[in-house]
């Protein structure tokens, strides 16, 4: 393994995706891999999986890895969108001993944040800076004058008049188990970022995630005061990230 080279796993609730990334300029050095996440989401199904991207990529090296959850020490602490199985279970280990390389792990929306953060509109901003992917669910990353509060999990609060959590509500899965229009599923989504303005009050807000990509359907529908993007790293930013991660991990 060169050392400026990390393979950088994705692992979300709907797909695990990865790509050899250049850690210095941010670049995907081949087309991304996309596997689709077992259904039932268990450690053992998502491990064989991760396993078989590996195997694909024919790598032998370090990897790093963003994974929906909580991450304490390589152990997972919730599990939203995925088996609950997976909840006291040590991802590092499982990853690690499915595919044989070193595996590091993080919160999969802390590692889009990170990307986000080193190469994309992030990058140089002071203040409080929040990312939010949009996908399966809210994931959350939260910078203050560039440094990660990690395992934040916005995307968990209850939204005023609703009696739900904000991602049952407001995530991409919501808008097409609904069949919303954008602009039904911007004036959700705005509700959102205004009970997400009133919390944490933060200077800029990136958007992560598959639907940052569609941003001009529903950016009219925006209301809050502060500055709304789509990230610049789009959805590549999980992978970069993670792969980011690693290298910091290794390096010290």
């Amino acid at each position: 393994m060169q050392e400026r080279t990390i393979l950088g796993i994705d692992v979300g609730a709907s797909g695990i995706k990865g790509a050899v990334v250049d850690i210095e300029t941010g670049q995907l050095l081949n087309d991304r891999i996309r596997l689709d996440t077992p259904d039932s989401a268990t450690p053992d199904a998502m491990a064989e999986t991760f396993a078989e991207l590996v195997r694909q990529h024919n790598w032998r090296g370090l990897i790093g890895c963003g994974f929906p959850s909580i991450i304490k020490k390589g152990v997972a602490y919730s599990a939203a969108n995925i088996s609950e199985e997976w909840i006291g279970t040590n991802v590092v280990e499982i990853f690690s001993l499915a595919c044989g390389c070193p595996v590091e792990v993080l919160n999969d929306a802390d590692a889009a944040g990170m990307a986000e953060m080193q190469f994309g509109l992030g990058k140089g901003e002071m203040g409080t800076v929040v990312l939010i992917t949009i996908g399966s669910g809210l994931g959350s990353a939260l910078f203050i004058d560039g440094k990660l509060v990690p395992n934040t999990e916005f995307g968990h609060f209850f939204l005023k008049n609703q009696k739900q959590v904000a991602e049952k509500y407001a995530s991409s899965n919501a808008r097409k188990r609904e069949d919303l229009s954008w602009e039904e599923w911007g004036i959700r989504f705005n509700e959102y970022l205004q009970n997400l303005e009133r919390v944490i009050n933060p200077d800029l807000i990136l958007l992560g995630g598959g639907a940052s990509k569609r941003f001009d359907k529903y950016d009219s529908y925006i209301t809050v005061r502060t500055p709304v993007k789509p990230a610049e790293l789009l959805n590549n930013a999980g992978t970069v990230g993670a792969a980011i991660h690693a290298h910091q991990r290794w390096r010290k």
